[in-house]
């Protein structure tokens, strides 16, 4: 059997906590999708630690912890997070497995990133170059090298071969000197990542489901950023979406169970692209600030808005969600109103439905507003004694989207999630 964690919005939804909270009643956490820009952020006792390749469940012992094929995999970041893993006791080398159709990225697919993003100009995508971009078009263009072809004599050469295929899209760039400071990492780190187990990924997990284990599929950033589904071309280069776990793990439809789907009590959004909702002025600046909202990987400040309830109803749809866990709710404390967006208005006319092209459009969110519940709830642990603002807010989020929310996140401890 094998459920789903995933985010709702545009990312950095709190994903790393919900899955740390969980993975105590799973066998196995795997990665089925992105790259080393997803930040999973957990807190080990008072102590923060952010993930960004590594399963969420490697805090806790006898779990196995699996990457998947989906993902493609940067070795320098890996090593980097495997170190300060251990540095928490934890022993990595027992418990977390790579899987040998993963995809590698390598030292030039950075440049490409970095080259990409300086000839778009003004319309840049806003990535984080660390080239998971053309990773992913290096895969689909079946160019890539993979984890398990570290295992083969020849890798080197085919490293070298798919290098000067790289180097002819820079001749107009001048990256040299930093590729040749980043492959003096990438191969140290190449031997790094040779000790660690690497499996047939598929069979492994689907040998776990068989011996009735139950497995946990974690996503990387939000069903908004899917590269289909997404705000194209504002998106990341995977699918993010429940039906990434299938072609991200190897694993059959029908295993999937439950889709638990993870969105803030508002809206972010990181990077370029459409965001209906986004507030520009003192309530945005509050959100940000009361909720920290500086990406966990790049430190930029991520855009906030009000929760947009058309977006989550879409997400709730492609991905088959089952239950909701609303994270951050606590940030909204101070707040005298709240408002919710349950609708766009497009060239005057009214619709609940996501458009094809978001960014080509003037969309005005349509809101319906809430009293602010104006009490801290952080030590609140449980919904029965909740402020009745709350719960009029969560009741109405319900009816909208036709499906529970069941867990509410008031803080960022391990604890603190109130059950519904």
């Amino acid at each position: 059997m094998v459920d789903v964690i995933l985010g709702m919005q545009w990312g950095d939804e709190g994903k790393g906590k919900i899955v740390d909270y969980f993975a105590k009643d799973y066998d196995v956490v795997a990665r089925f999708q992105g790259g080393p820009n997803a930040g999973h952020t957990l807190y080990v006792g008072d102590k923060k630690i952010v993930l960004h390749q590594i399963p969420s469940g490697i805090f806790h012992e006898e779990k196995i912890n699996l990457i998947g094929n989906g993902v493609v995999l940067d070795a320098v970041t890996l090593k980097k997070e495997c170190e300060t893993v251990a540095g928490f006791g934890v022993d990595y080398k027992k418990n977390l497995f790579i899987s040998e159709r993963t995809h590698l990225i390598l030292p030039t697919h950075r440049a490409l990133d970095k080259a990409s993003e300086l000839s778009k100009g003004v319309e840049k995508i806003g990535s984080t170059l660390k080239g998971i971009g053309p990773a992913y078009m290096d895969k689909t263009g079946r160019n890539a090298l993979r984890v398990g072809d570290l295992l083969d004599k020849n890798f080197t050469t085919q490293y070298i071969k798919l290098r000067m295929k790289h180097q002819r899209l820079l001749d107009n760039f001048n990256f040299a000197e930093e590729i040749t400071s980043w492959e003096e990492e990438f191969f140290e780190a190449l031997e790094f990542l040779r000790e660690l187990k690497i499996v047939n990924g598929e069979y492994f997990i689907n040998d776990k489901i068989d011996a009735g284990k139950r497995v946990l599929a974690e996503g990387a950033q939000g069903s908004m950023l899917d590269v289909d589904f997404g705000t194209f071309p504002f998106v990341t280069s995977s699918n993010t979406i429940s039906g990434g776990v299938c072609s991200g793990l190897g694993i059959a439809p029908q295993k999937i169970k439950e889709v638990i789907g993870i969105t803030k009590a508002y809206c972010t959004r990181v990077g370029s692209g459409p965001f209906p909702t986004e507030l520009t002025e003192t309530t945005g600046d509050y959100l940000r600030n009361t909720g920290n909202e500086f990406g966990s990987t790049t430190g930029r400040p991520r855009r906030c808005g009000w929760i947009d309830l058309v977006a989550l109803h879409f997400a709730c749809i492609i991905n088959g969600v089952t239950q909701i866990v609303m994270t951050k709710a606590d940030i909204l404390d101070g707040l005298d109103e709240l408002n919710v967006c349950n609708s766009y208005s497009v060239n005057g006319e009214e619709t609940g439905n996501i458009p094809f092209r978001m960014d080509r459009l003037n969309i005005v969110p349509q809101y319906k507003s809430f009293e602010g519940w104006k009490t801290a709830i952080t030590n609140i642990a449980t919904f029965t004694a909740m402020p009745a603002q709350m719960k009029t807010y969560i009741e109405y989020l319900n009816n909208f989207l036709k499906v529970p929310v069941k867990y509410i996140s008031n803080g960022p401890g391990r604890e603190q999630l109130v059950k519904v």
